[in-house]
Formats: structure tokens, sequence, C-alpha cells
């Protein structure tokens, strides 16, 4: 649409939000040039760029691998493979310091001899077949490729024994460019949700229609299994192929926080699963396991608040229903601590707690004999980043890694590492050690609170020099992300350390609420018409950190990607005068539109509904596009996005460019023609972009 031909009284730049228009391609270019000219010729641009992509392609990184069957696979990207090698080991060669690696598939290889851009997506494992010993063999699974990093995916069956695609002509499953969801129903049948055509997706562009497509057969006659709502985020289907216990599962997620769920019987009759419609509840063998995000109270009157974990008997909760069945709480929060995750090894449900944002690791077991569950607290590193993830394969009846789990650790200043743990046991067995990229010696990692302007206690983390001056002169750059219930917590950066921390900057992680540091209400407290509370904790944040005196709003920068680029557009048009530099990552800027864009209907839980009138008034006093003012002199900008990203439109920061530009406002501006919703596609990319970056942040903040 160009701005002579747009309807009465709408915006003049929509015309941007035509993603691979002519025009707004154009203008792309001209801004990418004007940005990559400016930046990419200061010296610390030409120094990050290549020490960043080193780091990057390093073959000393962790290579994290994932189980099917007796192997290990892992996905690597280096400098020979920049789009990736698809691998796989054996466990006793991952312990080696150089294991021996299979190739399964070679990326780079299959983008060149079919001249497409692929980025891996992932793969789904078919259950094993059995071999003539009866011995299983994990031989088929559906591969997702996308093109540029893109959230829509093409599907193709692959075999994993002969390392080769099926094509469509030998009876393989393909599918074509979507947001497809695909899962095993057996071997020769897929559940498939994907773009079937008009009517078969949400109003957010995820399946809402789900077929049974029989291997050899047209999709188009696929049979209809399962159907959502427009309104729906996605329907889809769950199966559960662990021995004795099958499970196949209908579920709509209505949206981001409420599914409604049914079990499907032998004869394909459907059941409704009796929960709360804002819980997630899940299945282990015998067990139903629900996690809580509102308070639940069982027709006997006992309350589990929200954030529990709790446990039942899987067989009694489809017979009684959801508030006659005996519950027992695996997890119940307090104050300061929440539910980070969970696990489950063949005999143990493992939890990972948030104390205060940092993490912790429980083991509990079934004991028979006195019908409750025992509780082990488990010796780990800390005060840091703990993850988990168990190694169970319920194929293997004698699986001697059944009680086995992965234990990773990492925090500011320690690189990250990768322990093999068995239950019952401490001193889990250190497997992998990424190297030290920067000297810590002279840095300190804090927690600190602020008090944000309703009063609440907002927790922070600050990275910064031992010795550094409380005289305002420290360049300091502030990241949050406050949505979703997404916590964030210490992360080690080998990039921070060489364009960051070496040159006597400081980093500050904030907890603001929308996150889920201290669980659901920690979360929901900024959610809807609430939303402002997240930016005032961000801002409480950068004035706690003026305050101490370790930073100044010259020498203040912000940083944040998707919500989190809501998040800082936000803190840039309320508060100005506060930051003296503005990383806007692939964000969701006009909040009036974004219900209209992509994925955006899919969040309306989180933000509200524009269309509303109610809700319309309170989005629009915080949408940062909509908060751009004439005479308001605005901190020069860096904003980011990606031509490929399919989920957050890359229109809001086009727009909102366009927008400052009309203001009279100085503002940078890359957008990356691939990459999708994390922004680059391959290492080279990812080094450029945050050459860019830092180079744009040094150049406003200073530094040596």
């Amino acid at each position: 649409m160009s701005a002579v031909d747009r309807p009465e009284g709408e915006a003049p730049d929509l015309w941007l939000e035509e993603v691979h228009g002519e025009a707004a391609l154009a203008w792309v270019r001209e801004h990418n040039a004007r940005t990559e000219g400016e930046l990419c010729a200061r010296a610390d641009y030409a120094e990050f760029r290549p020490r960043l992509k080193a780091l990057m392609d390093a073959r000393e990184r962790i290579p994290y691998v994932s189980r099917i069957g007796h192997d290990f696979y892992n996905f690597w990207q280096d400098a020979e493979h920049p789009r990736g090698l698809w691998r796989r080991t054996t466990l006793a060669s991952y312990r080696l310091a150089e294991p021996v690696w299979e190739t399964v598939l070679d990326l780079d290889a299959l983008a060149a001899a079919e001249g497409e851009n692929w980025v891996w997506h992932g793969a789904d494992v078919c259950t094993p077949a059995r071999d003539a010993e009866g011995r299983p063999v994990w031989r088929r699974c559906l591969i997702d490729l996308s093109r540029g990093g893109a959230d829509a995916t093409v599907v193709r069956e692959f075999d994993l024994v002969e390392r080769r695609f099926i094509a469509a002509g030998e009876g393989g499953f393909t599918l074509s460019e979507a947001k497809s969801s695909a899962s095993w129903i057996d071997a020769d049948t897929l559940a498939v949700g994907t773009d079937f055509g008009p009517g078969s997706m949400t109003d957010s562009g995820y399946p809402r229609v789900i077929k049974a497509w029989r291997r050899g057969t047209p999709l188009a006659d696929a049979p209809t299994i399962h159907e959502g709502e427009a309104s729906d985020v996605s329907a889809w289907v769950s199966i559960d192929d662990t021995p004795g216990f099958e499970r196949v599962i209908h579920g709509r997620s209505i949206d981001f926080y409420t599914t409604a769920m049914w079990l499907v019987g032998p004869d394909g009759s459907r059941r409704e699963i009796s929960k709360p419609a804002d819980a997630s509840l899940g299945f282990h063998e015998r067990w139903a396991v629900m996690e809580l995000r509102s308070d639940f109270v069982l027709a006997d009157g006992t309350r589990h608040p929200a954030g529990s974990l709790l446990v039942a008997e899987a067989d009694a909760l489809m017979a009684q229903g959801c508030e006659a069945v005996r519950w027992t709480a695996l997890f119940t929060p307090t104050p300061t601590c929440s539910l980070g995750g969970s696990a489950w090894t063949r005999g143990h449900v493992l939890l990972n707690l948030l104390d205060q944002v940092a993490n912790r690791v429980e083991e509990l077991h079934f004991d028979a004999a006195t019908g409750g569950w025992m509780r082990r607290a488990v010796a780990l590193p800390g005060p840091g980043t703990l993850g988990i993830g168990a190694l169970h394969e319920p194929h293997l009846p004698d699986d001697p890694l059944a009680e086995h789990y992965w234990v990773t650790y990492a925090d500011f200043l320690t690189p990250d590492s990768l322990m093999l743990a068995e239950t019952g046991r401490d001193a889990p067995e250190v497997l992998k050690q990424r190297p030290r990229y920067f000297d810590a010696a002279g840095l300190v990692a804090e927690q600190r609170f602020a008090t944000s302007a309703d009063g609440t206690r907002v927790p922070y983390f600050v990275v910064r020099p031992k010795d550094a001056p409380m005289d305002g002169s420290t360049p300091t750059l502030l990241y949050g992300y406050g949505g979703f219930e997404v916590s964030m917590q210490p992360w080690y950066s080998g990039g921070f350390g060489l364009a960051w921390y070496e040159r006597g900057g400081a980093l500050a992680v904030a907890n603001i609420r929308g996150g889920g540091e201290f669980g659901p209400a920690w979360h929901q407290a900024a959610v809807g018409e609430h939303k402002p509370r997240s930016h005032e904790d961000f801002i409480a944040v950068a004035e706690d950190l003026v305050a101490s005196g370790l930073s100044s709003p010259a020498r203040l920068g912000i940083m944040g990607g998707s919500n989190g680029g809501l998040l800082v557009g936000a803190a840039m048009t309320r508060r100005p005068d506060l930051f003296g530099a503005v990383v806007c990552q692939v964000p969701l800027l006009d909040m009036l539109r974004y219900h209209r864009l992509l994925a955006g209907a899919s969040w309306m839980a989180e933000y509200g509904d524009p269309d509303q009138p109610e809700q319309r008034a309170w989005i629009e006093r915080y949408s940062p596009y909509q908060a751009l003012r004439e005479g308001v002199s605005y901190p020069r900008a860096l904003f980011t996005t990606s031509t490929r990203d399919d989920r957050v439109h890359p229109g809001h920061a086009r727009r909102m460019v366009a927008r400052l530009e009309a203001l009279g406002q100085p503002v940078l501006y890359y957008e990356n023609i691939e990459g999708g919703h994390g922004g680059a596609a391959d290492n080279a990319q990812r080094a450029h972009l945050q050459a860019l970056e830092f180079a744009y942040l040094w150049s406003r903040l200073g530094g040596r």
C-alpha cells in the first residue's frame, strides 16, 4: 500500500508492513546501508566482528546432545559448517575430550544441492520398530527445515539408518512450507495440522484442523480427527508412546495460558480431561501431573495455591474428576521460591526450583510402602542457573541410564558446564566445560534490589568492575524482558566478555514483573491492564543504577528483544531523559495493531484486545508507537529486526523508525534479510549483528 492509495485516516506508513514489498525493501536497504556505513566504519566493529564469530565457531564450545535410542545427537555450526551438521555419537565417545561423530545430515550440502537457505528447526522421531531379534530400532523421523529462519517450516521424512530423506514417491511424508504440526500416530500415520486452505488456520496463524494422514494416501483425503476454533491460538495432538501407558490427547490452546484437553480411546472416542482451564497438565506413566497458574480448591475444601505442582493417579483423575481426586503437592511455592521446571527419570521426578532467582534441584520418588513421596536435595553448584533433563528411554526396559539426568550450570562469571547425574547420588560427573573467554578476576557479580513506583521490591543482577568508580561514569547496559512468565537468570557470555566487560562496561539484568522469577503471581501482576508495571519496574532499576553512582543517563543503555523490545520501546518513550542508548530487537511497538499481524492474536491474553474499547484505552497509554511526541528529544536508538521474522512482524520496527524520522529524530535501523525471530540464521550473521550492536553502544555510551 502506498501513501497515495491508503484509506483516509489510516497511518501514512502502513506500506512498510508489506514485508516483501518493493518499496518497503528499498526502504530497508537504504536504512541498512546507512547504519552499516556508520557502524562498520568504527574500529570497535572491525575488532568485535571477527572475535565474536571466532567465539561462535569455536570447537571448545559444549556440543549439547539429545538422546535418540542408544545414540546422542547434536546440531553443530562452525566456520566450515555455517548452516550446520546434525550428527551423533555414543555416550562412551561423548565422554571423551574429542568425541567421534557420525554425520547424519549436512545442512550446508543439502542447501547447496537444493538451492535453498535451509535453517535447522529440529526433528521428531517415530516410535522404534523391532529388528529380527526384537530389539528396538529408531529409524524414521520428521525433520523441520526453515527457509531463512522463519517459524514456518518444510517437513520431510528422514531415515536415520540410511541417513537420507524418503521421497514422496517412495511413500515418504512431506509437508509444504507452513506453520505446521506433525506427530507420529504410528509408523504409517501422522497427526497433521497445517495450512489446508481457507479456514484451516487460527486467527493467530497456527493449525486449527488436525487430520490423520495415512502413508501413501493424498493429504487432501486425510480425515479430520480434531478441530479448534478460529479464535484459538492452535489445535494440537499429543501422543505418548511409553510402553504400557500409551495415550493420545487432543487439545485446544484457547489462549496463551488456557487449554482444553481430551483423552482419546482406542476406538476414537474422546473424554474431556477435567482440569482448571489455566493449569498445565501432563502424564508420566501412571501419574497425572498438574502445574497451577491460579489457586485451586478441591471438593473437600483443600486449597492449593497458584504455582503448586500436584500429582494424582491418572486413572483416578479420569474416573473421579479434577476436584474430587486425591492430589498430592510435590511443590508449594513460597514468597521467594517458585518452580522453574521439572523432569522425570524412570522412578523419580526432578524439581528445578528458583529461589531468589537462583536454582536448586530436588529429587522425589514415590514410596509404595508408605504411599508418600520422599524428597532429597541434590548438592549442585550455585548460586546461578541450573538446567536439568532426564535421559530415560522408556523403550529400553533395561536402560542403564534410566535414573540418569543432565545438569547444566552457569553464572555471569562461571562458564557453562555439563554434568551427568544419577538419582540418589551427589557429585555428578562433569562431562564438558566451556573455556573461560575473559578474565573475571577484576569483575564482581551481585544481586541488588530497586523499589518500583508502587513500592514493589524488584531484584536485579549487576556485573561490574570491582573498582568501578561510583561517580556515574561506568558505561552500563540494562537488559530486560518482563513477559510471558519468562525468568531472566544469570548466563555466561564470551561475547559480553570481549566486547563489553574487557572495556570496563557493566551489565545489569532486571527481574521485573511479567516474568516468572517468583511464580505465576509475579507474572500476572503485569499482564493486560497492568502491563505498564513491567515498564515501571524496569525504569526503577535504571533509576537505581543512576542513584547508586554506578552509571548516569549519558552512560546508561537499555536492550531487549520481542516483548523485551516492547519493554525498551516503552521505557524510551516514557523516560527519554534516562537513557543514552537503546537497542530494540525484533520488537512489538504498535500495540494497537499487534493482534492483526502474524502471530500477534496469540498474545492477547498477555496484552489485551485492542478491538475492545476499554482495553484499547489502556493499551494506547503505553504503546510506544502511539507514545511518540513532537518536541521531545529521544535517545538515538538502534532498532533491529528480520525480514524472515514471521512471529513478530518487522513492520513494528520499520514503522517506529519511520515515525521517529518524521518527527526529525535521529535513529539507526538494521534489518537482516534472513534470521527469523532470532534475528540471524548462521554465525556470520549473528556476529555481524552483535558487532553492530556493541559498536553502537560504545558510540553512544563512551569508553576508550
